[in-house]
Parts: structure tokens; C-alpha cells; sequence
């Protein structure tokens, strides 16, 4: 029998070279019980991987970058699924409307951008984050590591602190206190020091460069938006 994944040839219940097994399984509540558990609790859960993110993040992404790749969840999915947790706790609270506030109109194609970025916030910082990364790449140019490498440090850096806005969102929707200014501080905080300690947490610097390069990211991102909504509208008017 040959495997139906890779085409080799399979005498055990399992292919010797992916892996597959010979015969699978039909899907009924215990395989998605199963799936769910082994997500949430597994060696490369999404709970292993918050504890070592909180813990050792320098560690833990440089030895993902260079080492291991299954010990912590992949981290594409690691800010899409925190993204859209912070955007459901976000929608259903209306959390965003007591700290992220834009009042340019909602006619021209800047507020509208600044619209968007208010009731999407989560997928929105996904989107900050590939210019926190090009700030990185300038800051911390002389240490090897590639563009998209920094993308993946900021993907498990940012999904973080999207948890932190989240429980913030959380406890705030719950309880009517207003902690989402402390939440924006502590998210803050927590990725410069994050960034700093993957590159070299000895050197004081580090942790400089990274607030500049989160802040100037936010700032360039922020620019970037109000220039496109501009150029939307100039050319809506031509």
C-alpha cells in the first residue's frame, strides 16, 4: 500500500517518511473533543505557548526561529486567533468607544480608514505590525535576522498583547470600570520588552530601540493612513 499523502510505500499503520496514518478515522464529537483539547493543552497548545510567551519570549522565539518549530503554536495562527478574540469581546462590549476614539467624519475616506481601525482594532494591529517591523529591521539591523523573521517575532509579541487588551476588554465590560488606558500601557510595555530581550536582554539599549520602534511604527502606520485616505479622496474629487 502506498501512502495517499506522500506516495511512499507503507507496511505499518503509519508512513515512515510524513507520517500519515493508513486509515483515518471518521470525524464525530470525540475527534472534534479531541482537536479542541489537544489545541488548547498540548506540548504546542495555544496555553503552552501564552505561558512561554509571558515567561521567556526572547527565548522561546529565538529557539523557534533556529530550533524547534513544534513546541509553540504557529504563530500566523497565534495572532489571527488572538486578533479575533479581541475583536468578539471588543464587538460585543463596545470597548473600543472609551479608548480608541476618531472623530474626522465619517464621509471622507479618513475616517472612514479611522472608522475601520476602530471597530477592528485586532486585525488592524496586524496590519501595524509590518511597519513596527520595517522600525526593527532599522534599529537592530546589524543583528541577522531577516524581515520576515521580525515578522514572526512581532506575530507572537502582538498576540500577546492582544490577550492583555482582551482581558482588559473583558474585565471592563464585566465590571463597567474603565481600565483599557492601563491595558494600552501594559500591552506596550510588554512588547518593548519582549523585542528588547529576544535581541540581547543585556543590552539596556535594546529595550530603547524597541519602544522607538513600536511607537514610530504606530505613528508611521497612523500616516500612512491618513496620506492613503487622502489620496482616496483627492482622486474621488478629480
Amino acid at each position: 500500500m502506498n501512502c495517499k499523502n506522500c506516495q511512499t510505500e507503507v507496511n505499518l499503520n503509519y508512513c515512515p517518511e510524513c507520517g500519515q496514518p493508513v486509515s483515518l478515522n471518521r470525524i464525530n464529537g470525540h475527534y472534534v473533543i479531541h482537536e479542541i483539547v489537544e489545541v488548547l493543552i498540548c506540548e504546542k497548545g495555544i496555553l503552552y505557548t501564552i505561558r512561554e510567551l509571558l515567561t521567556r519570549p526572547g527565548e522561546n522565539i529565538r529557539h523557534f526561529l533556529t530550533e524547534n518549530r513544534s513546541r509553540l503554536v504557529k504563530p500566523i495562527i497565534f495572532i489571527l486567533v488572538t486578533s479575533l478574540l479581541y475583536t468578539l469581546v471588543n464587538h460585543f462590549f463596545h470597548i473600543e468607544e472609551g479608548y480608541v476614539q476618531f472623530d474626522l467624519g465619517t464621509k471622507s475616506s479618513i475616517g472612514i480608514i479611522f472608522k475601520w481601525i476602530q471597530h477592528d482594532y485586532g486585525y488592524a494591529n496586524i496590519i501595524m505590525g509590518i511597519f513596527i517591523a520595517i522600525w526593527i529591521k532599522i534599529f537592530f539591523r546589524k543583528y541577522d535576522y531577516n524581515f520576515y523573521e521580525i515578522l514572526i517575532l512581532l506575530c507572537f509579541v502582538m498576540g500577546i498583547a492582544m490577550l492583555i487588551f482582551t482581558f482588559f476588554a473583558l474585565f471592563q465590560g464585566l465590571t463597567k470600570i474603565n481600565l483599557m488606558q492601563i491595558a494600552g500601557f501594559l500591552g506596550v510595555a510588554y512588547c518593548t520588552w519582549a523585542i528588547g530581550q529576544f535581541f540581547d536582554k543585556k543590552k539596556p539599549v535594546n529595550f530603547v530601540k524597541a519602544f522607538a520602534s513600536y511607537m514610530l511604527g504606530l505613528i508611521t502606520f497612523t500616516l500612512t493612513a491618513i496620506l492613503l485616505g487622502t489620496l482616496i479622496d483627492l482622486m474621488i474629487k478629480h
